[in-house]
């Protein structure tokens, strides 16, 4: 691998380190999207509608921190890079402590269940000239839905 490639890679997880962290962290920054998020951005995770764009991003956390305002994820390995791809693994969660939230696509919650989900998955992020055009994930929303009351499983 020459020195241009790693460093590309390198320049790659630091953007997706700091999306993690500002998008998806403790503390949301939406800040973060018109900085490190192409125009056009895919985000899509199986629990959700596909969101594309800046406003439709920044509305999908606004909505989904009101309903969820401890909502935290965090990385459970070091970050992969290829080329223009970046996969990371991760796992967090947070008290449904907000008003109703109807974004789940298997069912809506009323105002305040106080119900936790905690939950892990993978993310594979496509980085295009410093931008995250698509993050694409996929979810252990099984054991989500299940700590919510959205999904029950028969015995």
């Amino acid at each position: 691998m020459g020195t241009l490639e790693k460093s590309r890679e390198e320049i790659n997880k630091a953007i997706v380190g700091r999306w993690f962290t500002s998008f998806w962290g403790e503390t949301v920054d939406l800040s973060i999207v018109q900085e490190l998020a192409a125009p056009d951005m895919l985000l899509h995770y199986s629990l959700h509608e596909p969101r594309k764009g800046h406003e439709d991003i920044k509305a999908f956390m606004t909505d989904f921190r009101a309903a969820f305002p401890d909502l935290n994820f965090w990385g459970a390995a070091d970050l992969i890079a290829e080329g223009d791809y970046v996969v990371g693994r991760w796992e967090g969660g947070g008290t449904h402590t907000g008003p109703a939230f109807s974004d789940f696509l298997a069912g809506s919650l009323p105002e305040a269940t106080g119900k936790k989900m905690h939950f892990t998955g993978t993310t594979v992020l496509k980085i295009e000239d410093g931008k995250i055009v698509s993050e694409v994930g996929l979810d252990d929303g099984v054991t989500a839905l299940q700590q919510l009351g959205l999904l029950t499983t028969v015995k």
